[in-house]
C-alpha cells in the first residue's frame, strides 16, 4: 500500500455530509465558491468556527477591515503537526478577477503587523510556484477536518521538493464536497479530491492550466457562469484557464461562452429537480439539492 492510499481522505467518515452529497449525486460543477478578493494570512493558532468572530482582535479587525474592500479573509497554515513559530508569517493577496488574476505574496512579523494588511497587490512579490489552498476547518465541520487535513498532507508528504506548495486553510465554503481545495493562481476552486487528483491540479496550476476533474468552477464566477465555463471545457478539451470569457449569467437559461480564438458556444443550463436529498453540512437537515446542469454546448455563430 503506498503512501497516499494510506492517508486518502474520506476513510470513517463514510456518513458524513460528504458522503451523502456524493450518494445524492449533487454535481461539483458550479458550485465554487464566490472568493473574486482573497487574501489568506498564515495563523498558527485555534480558528472558532467563524474567522471574522476569531477572539484575537487582529484577526477579527483585518476580517472586517477586508470586507469593506470586498476581500474574504482566510487563515492558512502547514500540514502536519503544529509547531510554534518563530519568524515571519506569510500573507497571500489575490485579484481572482476571470482573465486577470494576480496574486502576491508578502511576509509580516507577527499578530502585530495584521493592521497594516490591506488589499493592496502592489509591493507584494508576484506567486510563480503553484499553491494548493485546502479546506481543513475542523471547527467548521468534521469532513473538512478529517478529509481535508488528510488530503494536505498527503500532498505535502508526495512532492518533498515543494514543500511551500501545499496550505492547510479555513472554511472555503461546500464542506459536503470535501476535500476541498483552491488552485492558485488560476483561482479554480476543486471537490472530492484525491492525492493523486490533487497533484495534477497543482501541478497544472502552475502550468496556467485547468483541469476539469473534480473541478467546481472558478471562484470569480457566478455558480451558472461557472457551470457553463465547464461544460465547454469538457467537450473541447481546452486546459488554459484564460481560454474561455463567460457572458453575465445568474441561473437556468442561455449562455453565452466566448472562445479567445474567437468561437463561440450557447451551453444551456436548467435545475435538476431530480437530484437527492443531502445536508449542506455534517448535522444539518436533509434539503433537496437542486443543482445547475448544463447541456452539451452548441457552437454559435
Amino acid at each position: 500500500m503506498t503512501a497516499l492510499q494510506e492517508t486518502r481522505p474520506g476513510v470513517g467518515v463514510g456518513h458524513g455530509c460528504a458522503a451523502l452529497s456524493l450518494d445524492a449525486g449533487e454535481p461539483l460543477a458550479g458550485s465554487a465558491p464566490a472568493l473574486r478578493r482573497l487574501v489568506a494570512v498564515e495563523h498558527v493558532g485555534a480558528w472558532p468556527p467563524r474567522v471574522a468572530a476569531h477572539p484575537d482582535p487582529a484577526v477579527s479587525g483585518l476580517a472586517a477591515r477586508l470586507r469593506e474592500q470586498d476581500a474574504t479573509l482566510l487563515l492558512i497554515r502547514r500540514p502536519g503537526r503544529r509547531r510554534r513559530r518563530t519568524g515571519g508569517r506569510a500573507v497571500i493577496l489575490a485579484d481572482l478577477t476571470p482573465g486577470g488574476t494576480r496574486v502576491v505574496r508578502r511576509h509580516v512579523r507577527g499578530p502585530d503587523d495584521l493592521a497594516s494588511v490591506r488589499f493592496d497587490l502592489d509591493g507584494g512579490r508576484p506567486v510563480t510556484d503553484p499553491l494548493l489552498l485546502v479546506c481543513a476547518h475542523g471547527k467548521r465541520d468534521v469532513c473538512c477536518a478529517v478529509r481535508g487535513r488528510a488530503l494536505a498532507a498527503a500532498v505535502s508528504g508526495a512532492d518533498p521538493d515543494h514543500p511551500g506548495g501545499v496550505w492547510e486553510c479555513s472554511h472555503l465554503g461546500g464542506h459536503r464536497f470535501a476535500p476541498t481545495a483552491i488552485a492558485l493562481p488560476t483561482g479554480y476552486a476543486y471537490g472530492r479530491l484525491d492525492p493523486a487528483t490533487a497533484l495534477d491540479v497543482r501541478k497544472g496550476a502552475g502550468l496556467g492550466e485547468v483541469l476539469t476533474a473534480c473541478c467546481r468552477g472558478h471562484v470569480g464566477h457566478t455558480p451558472a457562469e461557472q457551470a457553463a465555463d465547464l461544460a465547454v471545457r469538457e467537450l473541447t478539451g481546452l486546459r488554459d484557464a484564460d481560454a474561455l470569457m463567460v457572458d453575465p449569467a445568474d441561473g437556468p437559461g442561455d449562455v453565452t461562452v466566448r472562445g479567445r480564438d474567437g468561437r463561440l458556444w450557447i451551453v444551456t443550463l436548467s435545475i435538476d429537480a431530480e437530484a437527492g436529498a443531502r445536508p449542506t453540512s455534517c448535522g444539518a437537515a436533509l434539503e433537496p439539492a437542486l443543482p445547475l446542469v448544463a447541456g452539451t454546448p452548441r457552437p454559435a455563430e
